[in-house]
């Protein structure tokens, strides 16, 4: 009974993280293409991703948006 149970939990896992990747990617490339628009034309993009404020890249400020984005959506 507790290999059943093992296995259920493996593949669980396995669909978690399928889920959570195509939740995240999709996310990631959406908001990295705002900040770089932002970024292109001057404005002050941080402002507009939350939890991307006091970050210094671009990269680490779409990051941190898209997992306070994902916080409020799972």
């Amino acid at each position: 009974m507790n290999d059943a149970s093992y296995s259920s939990n493996k593949s669980a896992s396995r669909d978690d993280r399928l889920m959570l990747a195509l939740i995240f990617v999709p996310c990631f490339v959406l908001l990295l293409t705002l900040a770089l628009i932002g970024q292109l034309i001057g404005v002050h993009w941080q402002s507009w991703l939350p939890g991307a404020e006091q970050k210094s890249s671009i990269f680490s400020g779409v990051h941190a948006a898209v997992y306070t984005f994902m916080s409020h959506i799972i």
